[in-house]
């Protein structure tokens, strides 16, 4: 047989027989080969250098722009790709519901424990600070907190209490699953039997409502912008409120990014202060090359919200959804030292404001010290805004909005104080569960998205990106060897610069003639399919079907490690890859394709009698497994419905795949909304409406499609028993030959 595209290396000939599938070196290179020990590091190698020519790209781009003209026409592309990246926005509603449960008397103030609307059946609880007294023309601020604490925070009190007394209106809402709004069972330490941070919880289940969100084609960040959005009506509405003097902090962990976000979509608020958004971070270091360097578009970690879908490759970076306010004020806050001369976002900023010469309606602030320091007056770390933050904040809403210096003050209340939810509001009102209300948005979304499905291939290739195969990948060839039933070659394809994918051709003995083969890919790779489906393998070799062993970008060898928890080196590989506009998914798929065509070309292959085996190795869930568990603790098995989702998808895009045999995949009926306590890896959760439940009929159409060994969300069974391997082989032998 011959190699086809390009022969780069034939390093060992045929050597001895295995005995056994399981002994088969799993390797592409050999075991001191450096190439082999990179292959681990390949995807996050492949990441920065994306993000390295999208910043340099971006960079480019911004130092060209010289009039304000030219500054909106880029701007105004990037924050449109923004809206769209963030999901689709319900209607604004025209007269929103307000609730108040309580009211609470202070010191010049008062406190109104509140309940609004924001999307039908979602209620978001805040705090509303005023004076005691009604007064003309108020000013309006609305407070993001951290993701540290929700809105109870004394530190959030004495700023709600403090502007209140100086006339201001005060709305400080939870966000989205934090506090009245949590989207778990742990509150406190007596909610589970072993030890975790009861205080994070709140935090870590943000990844999971992410998810649950990205899977309909929404974010978290798009529903937290808009119940911030619905924080300004709820302002509005307030007796004497001044609409032009309206204000939107960020805290400095986690609320500057929705506080930057939201300021970019609604006109409506004059002024932002994005603690630790839009430049220099309190990790930062000073880059020899911040242009190529620095983290315009946010970090690839679990945490979504500072890396925004779409960022990267739409050119949304974070220092022009904050310079896009202008010429609206930005207070620019950092929670520790900060240098204009390092930051390299501030001669951006600086830049932006000028072009319509208002550069005294940016300002920045700071505190002292670094976040590596213990906390204290030369460490000034704060859960949300701290007061010596505030000091540098009132010269500047002096100057822009005649609002006076306030006298700090602090007589804080109870939890128990300023709950909103009470047994009466919730009879009356009748709060529905967010997953409820993600499940209808997964059901309705679904439909219209088969009912609008004229192209499935256009379709899933837009939420995929770049799926068509590589046209000349480069070709290794490594050691061969005999093996029972046949000889097995080693392959290397190079499918895009810097990505290697290892491949195993098992070609039958005594092959005549052009004769099918089946492609086995799963997230565990070929070594797995070795250890576990050598009967299976062996059966097909024997019936004169050629197997190749194939491991996409980011399984088998190429793996970013071995978890899939949430702050795993995959999570954060295949969140970069989002931020770059391309899912991990695609990506794999373009290198799948690329292996079939490449097998295809083969002397001896059937090209148009081709089968794809995705499967699964991982535990699935007992009945009887505990699923609800906070996020930092030993945690149930996670699916790997990887291979069945590219199994479907070859045969989809790929012409010569006939015959899909699928394992371990999700069911088709999954919303991914029954529960917050979901097991699927982060790479499995593909962008928007169209998930499984659409491919699966659409692609057994026209293709011999078996898909068993489902689970769900949680990673329990939800099929029968799936086929025995001696089943599964005879069966797509048989589908092979026409059968």
């Amino acid at each position: 047989m011959r190699v086809s595209r390009v022969l780069l290396v034939a390093f060992v000939a045929i050597g001895s027989v295995a005995a056994d599938f399981k002994d088969v070196d799993p390797g592409v290179f050999p075991k001191d080969d450096p190439r082999g020990k990179d292959l681990p590091k390949m995807m996050g190698t492949d990441a920065r250098a994306r993000t390295q020519d999208a910043n340099l790209r971006e960079s480019k781009a911004f130092a060209a722009i010289t009039t304000k003209a030219e500054w909106e026409k880029y701007r105004d592309v990037r924050i449109q790709a923004l809206r769209e990246s963030l999901g689709t926005f319900p209607e604004a509603p025209k007269n929103m519901t307000v609730k108040v449960t309580k009211e609470l008397e202070g010191e010049g103030f008062r406190i109104q424990n509140i309940l609004y609307e924001s999307r039908p059946g979602i209620w978001v609880s805040a705090n509303l600070y005023l004076p005691a007294k009604p007064v003309e023309k108020m000013p309006g601020i609305i407070i993001a907190h951290a993701h540290h604490t929700p809105k109870m925070d004394g530190e959030l009190q004495d700023m709600g209490m403090t502007w209140a007394r100086s006339g201001v209106a005060v709305l400080v809402p939870d966000q989205f699953g934090y506090g009245e709004r949590r989207q778990h069972d742990f509150r406190s330490a007596k909610d589970y039997d072993k030890p975790f941070r009861a205080g994070r919880q709140d935090y870590y289940f943000r990844y999971n409502s992410n998810l649950q969100l990205s899977a309909i084609g929404d974010s978290l960040m798009g529903w937290m912008a808009w119940d911030l959005m619905r924080g300004v009506d709820v302002l509005l509405k307030q007796p004497g409120i001044d609409s032009t003097r309206i204000i939107l902090m960020g805290s400095v962990a986690g609320g500057g990014d929705p506080a930057g976000v939201t300021a970019a979509l609604d006109p409506r608020i004059a002024c932002v202060v994005p603690f630790n958004f839009g430049g220099w971070q309190p990790e930062s270091s000073v880059l020899e090359n911040p242009d190529r360097d620095f983290a315009w578009f946010g970090d690839g970690y679990w945490e979504s919200t500072r890396g925004l879908r779409g960022g990267a490759a739409n050119g949304f970076a974070h220092f022009v959804i904050v310079g896009s306010v202008a010429p609206r004020k930005v207070i620019s806050g950092h929670e520790f030292a900060w240098d204009p001369a390092k930051d390299p976002a501030w001669p951006r900023f600086q830049k932006i404001f000028g072009l319509f010469d208002a550069k005294s309606h940016i300002v920045a602030v700071h505190g002292k010290g670094s976040v590596k320091g213990p906390g204290g007056p030369e460490n000034t770390h704060c859960n949300h805004i701290g007061a010596v933050h505030r000091k540098g904040i009132y010269p500047a809403l002096k100057e822009w909005f005649g609002m006076a210096v306030p006298e700090e003050y602090s007589m804080r209340r109870t939890s128990a104080d300023l709950t909103c939810w009470t047994d009466e509001a919730r009879a009356e009102l009748k709060p529905r569960p967010v997953h409820e209300v993600i499940a209808k948005l997964a059901e309705q979304r679904r439909a219209e998205a088969l009912a609008k499905m004229a192209d499935a291939r256009k379709a899933w290739a837009t939420r995929l990106g770049n799926v068509e195969p590589s046209a000349n990948p480069k070709v290794t060839e490594g050691k061969a060897e005999e093996v029972p039933g046949g000889t097995l070659a080693r392959f290397a394809l190079e499918t895009d610069p810097g990505i290697t994918v290892p491949v195993f051709f098992i070609t039958p003995k005594d092959a005549k003639g052009k004769v099918p083969a089946v492609v086995m890919v799963a997230q565990a790779g070929k070594q797995a399919f070795l250890k576990e489906r050598g009967e299976e393998i062996a059966a097909f070799l024997k019936a004169g079907v050629v197997v190749c062993l194939v491991d996409v970008r980011g399984t088998g060898e190429t793996r970013p490690g071995n978890s899939a928890d949430r702050g795993s080196s995959r999570t954060s590989v295949s969140q970069v890859n989002l931020i770059l506009g391309q899912p991990v998914l695609g990506s794999q798929l373009r290198d799948l394709r690329t292996a079939i065509r490449w097998l295809a070309t083969r002397d001896g292959i059937d090209g148009k009698k081709l089968a794809v085996w995705g499967d699964s190795f991982a535990r699935v869930n007992a009945p009887e497994t505990k699923l609800a568990v906070p996020l930092d603790v030993e945690m149930p098995a996670v699916s790997e419905p990887g291979g069945a989702n590219l199994a479907l998808l070859a045969a989809l895009f790929e012409e010569g795949v006939t015959t899909v045999y699928a394992r371990g995949g999700l069911d088709p009926a999954e919303t991914f909304s029954g529960s917050p306590y979901l097991y699927v890896p982060h790479d499995a959760v593909i962008p928007g409406a169209l998930q499984v439940a659409t491919l699966v009929p659409t692609v057994s159409k026209s293709h011999a499609v078996a898909y068993e060994g489902t689970v769900d969300a949680q990673n329990r069974a939800t099929g029968g028993k799936p086929m025995s391997g001696d089943a599964v082989t005879k069966w797509v032998i048989e589908k092979l030959r026409g059968k």
